[in-house]
């Protein structure tokens, strides 16, 4: 079913994206829309579906044109984020003191509250209000309760993405080696590494097991990855101070660069191993256009 004209134009008005990202819309979205809404039709409780990408690679903006498209369809739809999960600053200092001074900065396995995942996906599949948690990443904190969005159980289907949703861990024997400039400097021992390795191989993959629909968004190289971070910094910077606030805790570009670097190994890893693994391959061009036809096309 093609949507009006104006429904993409106002998508593309409120998202401040280019006009190619129509033919997005056109060719990759409406698409996976439909399979999605196959794939909830006639269940018994909500279908997941994970969307998973590298940092920066358009991962809730495909998932917002999705929401809206299976709304139109008639599906109750409800969008959450893998960092919506993030534990708050006190916790992660905690686990800073206690484990690795690394695991103060939010990013890899290890640094969110998947229990809390694991309820909303039950109390989605059951019945009543829903708070749908939101981390403000310029705060560094969780967002206020008051502000989180509600929605009514049961859905329909629940769009799950994050930069590692889906994601298995790696061998021990990979994680001796450091691979790049902070775990050689930083994690010399592996504390943080193996930690963090540990926490996906434990509850993530509880988590990632109630996923009956996994999309990569498969980006060209980690290389660009750092780029794609630092622009979308800059958008949430600009958010911010058009919303009245300050710029809170954003990074300048040699901050992103270094943050970056918790989130190599395992971006490197799921580059390498998950796109046999999911049902659907979205590949990414440098300028993160969607360079793929009909996702139906890709079914593995």
């Amino acid at each position: 079913m093609a949507e009006p004209a104006d429904w993409v134009d106002d998508f593309l008005r409120e998202q401040s994206l280019p006009p190619g990202y129509r033919h997005t819309i056109e060719t990759v979205a409406e698409p996976l829309a439909q399979r999605l809404a196959a794939l909830a039709a006639g269940r018994r409780g909500p279908a997941i579906a994970g969307v998973c990408g590298a940092q920066g690679s358009g991962k809730s903006t495909l998932c917002e044109a999705l929401a809206r498209l299976l709304r139109r369809r008639g599906l109750k739809v409800a969008v959450l984020s893998l960092d919506d999960l993030y534990l708050p600053r006190a916790a992660r200092a905690r686990l800073g003191a206690d484990i690795h001074p690394l695991l103060a900065t939010r990013g890899p396995p290890g640094t969110h509250d998947v229990a809390q995942g694991l309820k909303l996906f039950g109390d989605l599949s059951g019945s009543g209000e829903v708070a749908l948690p939101r981390f403000d990443k310029a705060q560094d904190e969780p967002a206020p309760r008051a502000s989180w969005p509600v929605i009514q159980a049961p859905v329909d289907l629940i769009l799950f993405e994050g930069w590692c949703v889906g994601a298995l861990p790696e061998s021990t024997q990979t994680l001796a080696t450091p691979i790049n400039r902070l775990e050689a400097e930083e994690d010399p021992a592996g504390v943080w590494r193996t930690y963090a390795n540990d926490a996906l191989a434990g509850r993530y993959q509880d988590l990632f097991a109630r996923i009956d629909h996994l999309t990569l968004l498969r980006a060209p190289s980690f290389e660009v990855v750092a780029d794609w971070r630092w622009l979308q910094e800059q958008k949430l910077r600009t958010r911010r101070l058009t919303e009245g606030n300050d710029a809170g805790r954003t990074m300048d570009q040699a901050q992103v660069a270094a943050f970056i670097q918790l989130y190599e190994r395992l971006t490197r890893h799921i580059l390498a191993t998950l796109p046999a693994r999911a049902d659907v391959v979205i590949d990414l061009q440098a300028d993160r256009t969607m360079a793929t036809g009909d996702p139906r096309a890709m079914n593995r």
